[in-house]
């Protein structure tokens, strides 16, 4: 169940990312959507690598990166939100929900 929960966390990460480049690519038109596509999922991807990743130098102390991990997870869900993505959108908060359960369960957010 450990590596199943690391591996959720994993795969949100994606997701998330995923996200945030599928409301890029529907809020503009033309070259806009292309730019924000490609633009929103790599400011994500650079906080996150900044901030969360576990070899960072900058790493967050554990709450303030637990909260920063939690605001870019609800942040792609609103961002699902944002493009009429309903189900994904409660599939994506159900799953973070999940998978905040069990890295506090198992204890893992220093993973």
């Amino acid at each position: 169940m450990r590596v199943f929960s690391l591996a959720l966390k994993f795969l949100l990460e994606l997701a998330a990312f995923a996200a945030f480049a599928f409301w890029g690519a529907n809020v503009g038109d033309g070259a806009v959507s292309v730019v924000l596509a490609i633009a929103a999922p790599a400011l994500a991807i650079v906080l996150w690598a900044l901030f969360a990743a576990p070899r960072s130098e900058r790493r967050l102390p554990m709450p303030a990166r637990i909260a920063f991990e939690t605001a870019i997870f609800l942040l792609a869900v609103v961002a699902l939100l944002a493009t009429g993505e309903l189900a994904a959108a409660i599939v994506l908060a159900v799953l973070v929900a999940v998978s905040t359960a069990l890295l506090t369960r198992f204890d893992q957010w220093e993973a």
